[in-house]
């Protein structure tokens, strides 16, 4: 399943650019990355980078650990779908 990782444009303004590209880089990852101009989690854009990750919130107090907690959500999500779906 790919991974859909959504990113509020004006918390990109936070570093978070470096996180986006560094996911659409990656060969080992199955991720599909959106932007949008609010994603409605304007306390936390403000306090930190965050990113929505299948849905559900991640954030981090830096990039580089916030791009490892994106990556540990999207393993997460397929260890589930596997134990679900064990084809």
């Amino acid at each position: 399943m790919k991974a859909i990782v959504e990113f509020c444009a004006s918390n990109a303004l936070s570093e978070s650019e470096e996180v986006i590209k560094a996911l659409e880089e990656d060969p080992d990852l199955d991720v599909d990355v959106v932007e949008y101009g609010c994603l409605g989690n304007c306390g936390e854009c403000f306090a930190e980078p965050y990113a929505l990750v299948n849905g559900d919130y991640v954030s981090a107090t830096t990039p580089d650990k916030l791009l490892a907690e994106i990556k540990r959500k999207i393993k997460e999500d397929e260890d589930s779908l596997e134990k679900d779906f064990p084809f």
